[in-house]
């Protein structure tokens, strides 16, 4: 998926872009290219293998690091489906921890944060911009693989290092082989749901990492002994909450004259009209009161203070398109679209000039 970045033994690619923070924007060649492949067969179970690299100076000076060959995480947005997050974390997960072990590999789930006693450990992030969560937010059944890396960034353990990510690929594929009915059935009624908007009437669109009182017991390799040793984590934030929400709408009505908004949609393949007047029994648009900013995941960004208000006068539906929420795509489009969304667009370069202090958003909402 990054050719230019695996020439250059680099994670950025030609254009000195995070691929795995582009699958919501979509300005990439590469991520356009795999949602086209995704839109074009709609798979039931995706996973995105990456790897990791635990030999950083803060866990040097704690004395410990992660050592573990594999570690797997799955999905965390609470917009997916609560079924599809609990055959992810009670079934497979044991299932791919074990087969690996068995295997004489080590494995566990993906924990980033830390290091232990400085910041928090966490599961992975609830962001809908990497290669697991964009499509885990259309109720796939879908996870993140992390190998281990060499210290050296190259061909340190480059053996152990294939193998073991090959072992997690063929757990995955069995794991789908031998679950297949039960897990064709459910995303199937899962996304039946989403294409029919039968679904919450709420969307979370600003979340958080929190602790459910319990500590977490880690193995990790001591560089003192060279040895497993096991060490408390006393902040493990094991739980995602919803801190804000939204009303889900009927859809939005988005400027024709932004050709980037036209564009992004084209590139997500997503359904949309030109605005009619049946789509529009009653519109709302956001004004930006102010913007602030929030913690989200130890980086810092835009959470403006909004207004929301009734429509009144008369609106030229010409102008407008139609994106109705009644499409696989439906929680990706609110999280998307709303201005005070912590995942949204108004979070990217790209399309920060959405949000302007004192200024009425621009993008209006068909309420229901």
């Amino acid at each position: 998926m990054n050719p230019d970045g695996s020439e250059k033994n680099q994670r950025r690619n030609g254009n000195r872009m995070d691929l795995n923070r582009n699958h919501l924007i979509l300005t990439e060649l590469e991520t356009k290219a795999l949602h086209k492949l995704f839109d074009k067969y709609i798979f039931e179970v995706t996973m995105d293998v990456h790897e990791y690299w635990p030999f950083g100076e803060e866990w040097k000076k704690l004395g410990f690091r992660r050592n573990f060959d594999i570690t797997v995480g799955a999905i965390t947005n609470l917009n997916i489906s609560e079924k599809i997050r609990n055959i992810s974390y009670q079934k497979y997960l044991p299932f791919i921890f074990n087969f690996i072990n068995e295997k004489g590999y080590t494995a566990f789930h993906y924990l980033p944060g830390g290091p232990v006693g400085v910041d928090f450990l966490r599961y992975s992030t609830f962001d809908i911009n990497d290669g697991r969560q964009s499509f885990g937010i259309q109720h796939t059944l879908s996870f993140i693989q992390e190998g281990m890396n060499g210290e050296d960034y190259n061909i340190d353990r480059i053996e152990r290092r294939a193998k073991s990510q090959m072992l997690g690929m063929l757990g995955l594929i069995k794991f789908s082989f031998d679950n297949k009915d039960q897990i064709k059935k459910l995303v199937a009624e899962e996304r039946k749901k989403l294409i029919e908007n039968e679904v919450e009437e709420k969307v979370a669109i600003q979340l958080d990492h929190f602790s459910d009182g319990n500590k977490l017991e880690l193995k990790l390799l001591s560089y003192y002994s060279n040895e497993d040793t096991i060490v408390t984590v006393d902040d493990f934030r094991s739980v995602v909450k919803s801190i804000y929400e939204v009303k889900r709408p009927k859809g939005y009505l988005v400027p024709k004259n932004i050709s980037a908004l036209k564009r992004w949609m084209d590139n997500h393949n997503l359904f949309y009209t030109d605005a009619k007047l049946e789509n529009c029994d009653k519109v709302e648009q956001y004004f930006i009161d102010s913007i602030g900013t929030i913690d989200f995941e130890r980086d810092t960004i835009v959470s403006p203070y909004v207004s929301v208000n009734e429509v009144t006068n008369k609106i030229d539906l010409s102008e407008y398109y139609f994106l109705p929420v009644k499409q696989l795509k439906n929680n990706m489009i609110v999280i998307a679209l709303e201005p005070k969304s912590e995942l949204g667009l108004v979070t990217y370069k790209q399309f920060e000039y959405l949000l302007k202090k004192e200024v009425a958003f621009p993008i209006l909402r068909s309420a229901n």
